[in-house]
């Protein structure tokens, strides 16, 4: 299992590539968009463009976590950012965030992109769970989860307010032995004489 490997990941409606400095600049443009701002959580400390010039600036060469841009395979722009963290050695486990800007929602490319790099965490680095917390009135984003083949598991009740309003937190997981069925769809019936164990439709390159 080696997280300081970056891969490139390629699908039919998104790549997700390793993130540069020079990706600052629209990562701000697409976490202050009011829909992003309204479904994420409050960072840890004040966002301004030096800090995201550092932060998409070092992601390559973090060595225990993955973060990877989510591009328009057709011109190469970046609509948003796939991320493993928290990861847990000893438990292969590790914890899933997205976040995709306006210009990438409708088009499918979020349930994409979530099943790619679900997909190389099982396949590519040997996890055996990826878990994730999203507000419960995010309700089109719970929907790609559950699309992508996550569980849900709980519900943190009122964690923190929004807007002046309590907020429920939805707590979900996927397994390995699960996707190893499925693989990001659950839905669809598996042929009984498909013996691939890839992802279909998804190329893999390291960098």
């Amino acid at each position: 299992m080696d997280f300081s490997v970056k891969p490139v990941l390629t699908g039919d409606r998104t790549v997700l590539r390793p993130f540069t400095e020079a990706d600052a600049e629209r990562m701000w443009e697409i976490v202050n968009d009011p829909e992003v701002a309204h479904f994420t959580g409050a960072p840890s400390r004040e966002l301004t463009p030096r800090v995201l010039r550092d932060w998409y600036g070092t992601r390559s060469a973090q060595p225990d976590r993955l973060d990877l841009a989510v591009t328009d395979p057709a011109d190469g722009e970046l609509l948003g950012e796939v991320v493993l963290h928290d990861w847990v050695p000893e438990d292969r486990s590790c914890t899933f965030r997205t976040l995709i800007g306006p210009r990438g929602r409708g088009r499918g490319v979020g349930t994409e992109a979530t099943r790619l790099i679900v997909g190389h965490a099982f396949e590519g680095l040997g996890l055996h769970r990826v878990q994730l917390d999203a507000y419960a009135h995010n309700r089109r984003a719970i929907r790609v989860y559950e699309k992508v083949g996550f569980v849900r598991e709980g519900v943190r009740r009122e964690v923190e307010q929004r807007d002046g309003v309590w907020v429920d937190e939805v707590l979900m997981a996927v397994l390995d032995h699960e996707w190893a069925v499925h693989r990001g769809h659950p839905d669809v019936p598996r042929r009984h004489d498909d013996p691939s164990p890839g992802h279909p439709g998804a190329a893999v390159t390291a960098r």
